[in-house]
């Protein structure tokens, strides 16, 4: 198998199967999804006739950007199953909310109606979603202080697709330029307009300024010129009418402290999308240009129709096959949801139906499916066989197997051509989701997975890594609907001849069915549970499975919140595995529950480049930040326990955005499953914090008149706790395939530093910065090297050609460490409206260095004499303070990423 399973790999390494992709320069495979909270009626029909609307003429508005280079060619739209079927809707293939690209969802507490694009990688790298709300496509009020749909669309869609961001800032809306003069932070400069003081419904002029910094104070706002020339930046103003394009590298406002110069270096937008995303490269189009009106469909997602396809061959004889009966076994009982129509067929030598399809809608029906399961292995592996089975038994419904989803298990290599089955599953219209069991299944499972739209899961054969209940736990409903997903809170395992001890945690947001689940490998163990009030349950309490070794409680009502401790005792003379499985569902419908979502950055890696994983921590969409998340990385090789954070640097792009990451470094050829584990050890909050989002305009000048918007509806931003909860969740498995003959990945270098500050005190120049480690960002730094210049763009191009800082008393700490570091500023001639730049590269042991860090700039502020203010402000903006003659040192961050 081994040219076979490199050419697979090659395969699912280069290529994007599932998602947007670019044909000529269309965009096919766009996903709408709506929520089913999102009420049909009265307005459903309208909402989607905004919804074409808008993406009819985003299409427009795009393909007048980057040299006409894209449009929209084919979008999707998925109805709420809730909703009633019309005649025009299609039956939903492998479209599913989960995997939509643009959201239409009730807004959540932090954005409100304002559309925003979740983004959580560097500069360049692809968004998750772009969320927007009913009120936002139908209510036109919002277009005064957004603008038209369709650039805020092109707006958010700038985030998603191309990896950009905004170019204006609610956190430092005003700066100090290079010469000294306070500018509104936007991109392009060209964008003229006034500055004022906004109280309640006017707006007085001029601003007042800040003594300390020479900047306006905080109720000072910028009022755009809605006659502008300015042809750029969509990413700043979409609103404006004459903006319809993103700036190039000659329009760029490069000392502006947006988000855009922080994470994308200062480089321009129109430079990111040509050469550093995913659609770097695409020429400009010849005359003439295609058309730009997209097609669009309406499906709609009908009962979720499952058949586990499941391996029965002589390989799985023995503990394996006790294994699948126990993940089954839960998957049927606790996971899959009430209405929801599932069938079992095996496969060895042969395929046969198990159990043709069954409506789940009793306790009884449930186990009708369970009793099914099979129970003895032997033969060959003849997947193909199985898979057109299952084929045939999700069509007993409605004669089409358009939307259906199938569960294949199996822990060997095909005896058949499964390149026959996967053209065939293609064409279907079917999900097939994979579990390869063991480290022999077939490589071709991860292919068949990606190309169907489904989930590859890779298990380990032991009962105490939980790894199987683990896949089959997560394959729950994807509909948006998360008051109705079954949530792990506690998945663990041990082999042990004496006790086996945990906890977890029932929240406010859970309790609702509530199943205690208990697996184990030889006898039953003793046991003994605490509630948070102290009540005891023991074996007595369990239902007990013995053929299938399980143990079960479902707790009446809602379970009570607070921490629950188990302790589970071997009473065995030998050693074994036990396991425990804790699942739950939302408390209230009107309370969205917390919910966990672990992936990698990639499905595969060489080993060229450090592997990131990644754990979101949200209640709808808002972040839950401060929690403790482990991930654990498992092959059969070896398992690998990393700390993941939410710090803003090394991995994690953005602080206190719920989303935790760590790369992942210690890579080894095979298969890695991935799970993580969130608790809150008492530091855990709910933020609101708004990290991203379209530019709410507060007003504009018309014709040399002022005209204000209504206030930006605020925003509670103090964070809320969320008390004692935990989580446990499975991400999809990834592959590593070393070159032959490799140990291990070529050294990686430090991580590069993002959070480089630098103030000036008196004679001393202090910088501070988190440490970066020896290997991206774990372990320790061998060196710093900190390099100076006035010209911002010199130390850009050419870092090891400017001066240098004397570092040799400076010691690297260890990753994530804090650093500081002062000088003597004799090293400049730093005067009234000087700007010093610096910047920083860590170098390994192994003399690896890292990339340049962002730049951090001192400026020397002297407020000017006393003299008479000018009654007009118009942003240029020059502005001369009123301030008493005292010298204040500004510091500036721009961060280059």
């Amino acid at each position: 198998m081994g040219l076979q399973t490199s050419g697979l790999f090659f395969v699912i390494f280069l290529s994007r199967t599932f998602g947007i992709q670019l044909d000529g320069h269309g965009y096919t495979g766009v996903l709408i999804a709506i929520n089913p909270a999102v009420p049909e009626e009265p307005n459903g029909q309208v909402l989607l006739l905004r919804i074409e609307d808008m993406i009819k003429d985003a299409s427009l508005s795009l393909s007048k950007t980057a040299g006409n280079r894209f449009h929209f060619k084919e979008v999707t739209i998925l109805i709420p199953s809730n909703w009633k079927t019309q005649k025009e809707y299609k039956k939903a293939r492998t479209e599913r909310y989960d995997k939509a690209h643009v959201i239409i969802d009730e807004p959540n507490r932090a954005y409100g109606d304002e559309p925003y694009t979740l983004q959580y990688g560097q500069c360049g790298d692809e968004g998750q979603y772009i969320h927007l709300t009913p009120n936002f496509l139908l209510d036109d009020k919002l277009v005064t202080v957004y603008g038209e749909r369709n650039k805020v669309f092109v707006h958010e869609w700038a985030h998603l697709r191309w990896g950009l961001y905004d170019e204006y800032s609610d956190e430092q809306p005003f700066y100090l330029s290079g010469q000294g003069e306070v500018e509104a932070t936007r991109c392009s400069i060209k964008i003229t307009g006034q500055q004022c003081g906004r109280s309640e419904a006017e707006c007085k002029n001029p601003c007042d300024t800040d003594k300390k910094t020479g900047l306006p104070t905080g109720d000072c706002i910028f009022l755009p010129d809605t006659h502008t020339s300015a042809q750029e930046s969509i990413m700043a103003y979409p609103s404006l009418y004459s903006v319809v394009d993103f700036c190039t590298t000659e329009t760029h406002n490069a000392e502006a402290p947006n988000r855009q110069n922080q994470m994308c270096g200062n480089r321009a937008a129109l430079d990111v999308i040509l050469n550093s995303s995913v659609d770097a490269g695409v020429p400009e189009p010849s005359p003439p240009f295609p058309t730009v009106y997209p097609t669009i469909w309406k499906v709609q997602r009908r009962t979720r129709v499952v058949c586990l396809v499941l391996d029965v061959s002589g390989s799985m004889q023995g503990p394996r096959i006790l294994l699948l009966q126990q993940a089954a076994t839960l998957f049927l009982r606790e996971i899959i949801e009430d209405t929801a129509i599932v069938g079992i067929v095996k496969f060895h030598s042969i395929a046969s139906i198990q159990k043709s399809l069954t409506l789940i809608d009793s306790e009884q029906t449930r186990e009708t499916l369970v009793k099914a399961l099979p129970t003895t292995a032997s033969g060959g592996t003849q997947i193909c066989q199985g898979i057109n089975k299952a084929l045939e038994v999700v069509m007993e419904d409605d004669q089409n197997t358009e939307g259906d989803e199938l569960v294949l298990l199996t822990d060997g290599e095909a005896n058949d051509n499964m390149q026959l089955c996967l053209e065939t599953v293609k064409s279907s219209g079917a999900t097939v989701h994979t579990i390869a069991l063991g480290p022999n299944a077939d490589q071709i499972l991860q292919v068949m997975a990606n190309k169907t739209g489904g989930i590859f899961y890779q298990s380990t054969d032991s009962i105490d890594s939980n790894a199987l209940v683990d896949a089959f736990a997560s394959l729950t409903t994807s509909d948006g609907n998360l008051t109705q997903q079954a949530i792990q809170l506690e998945s663990s395992g041990k082999t042990t001849l004496d006790w086996f001890n945990g906890t977890f945690s029932v929240d406010l947001t859970v309790g609702n069915g509530t199943v205690i689940t208990i697996i184990y490998e030889a006898s039953p163990p003793r046991i003994s549970i605490r509630s948070p009030s102290g009540d005891m349950l023991s074996v007595s309490d369990f239902s007990h499975d013995r053929p299938t070794k399980t143990l079960s409680l479902k707790i009446a009502g809602t379970a009570e919140v607070g921490e629950w401790h188990y302790s589970l005792l071997n009473e065995g003379s030998t050693a074994q595995a036990m396991a425990i499985t804790v699942t739950s569902r939302a408390a209230r419908a009107d309370v969205p529950p917390i919910i966990v979502k672990a992936h990698m950055n990639q499905k595969s890696s060489d080993g060229n480049k450090a592997m990131v994983v990644f754990a979101s921590v949200t209640q709808k969409g808002v972040p839950v930040i401060m929690a403790d998340v482990t991930a654990t990385l498992v092959s059969d090789k070896e398992a690998i326990q990393l700390q993941l954070e939410d710090k803003g640097t090394g991995a994690d792009a953005v602080r206190h955005d719920g989303i935790y990451s760590k790369y992942f470094t210690q890579m080894k050829t095979g298969r890695y499953s991935l799970k993580v584990r969130v608790q809150n050890k008492g530091k855990a909050r709910i933020s609101t914090h708004r990290y991203s989002g379209a530019p709410y305009i507060p007003g504009y000048v018309v014709n040399g008149l002022v005209v204000l918007n209504p206030p930006k509806p605020p925003v509670n931003h103090e964070p809320v706790e969320v008390g004692s909860f935990s989580r446990t969740a499975t991400g999809e498995s990834f592959v590593v395939e070393l070159p032959p003959g490799s140990t291990g990945p070529p050294p990686f270098p430090p991580c590069k530093i993002t959070d480089l500050k630098a103030k000036l005190e008196g004679d001393n120049v202090t910088l501070t910065w988190t440490a970066p480690g020896d290997s991206y960002d774990q372990g320790t730094a061998s060196v710093y090297h900190i390099h100076w210049s006035e010209d911002l763009g010199l130390l850009r191009r050419d870092f090891n050609e400017t001066p240098a800082v004397n570092t040799s008393t400076l010691s690297p700490q260890e990753a994530g460490s804090i650093e500081e570091y002062s000088f003597s500023s004799y090293y400049f001639n730093i005067t009234n409206g000087t700007s010093v730049f610096f910047a920083i590269a860590a170098e390994n042991a192994k003399f690896v260095p890292s990339e340049m860090s962002n730049i951090a700039r001192v400026v020397k502020y002297e407020p000017p004499v006393p003299q008479q203010q000018k009654s007009t402000n118009v942003i240029a903006i020059a502005v001369s303070g009123t301030v008493a003659a005292i010298v204040v040192i500004i510091a500036v961050i721009i961060y280059i990423k």
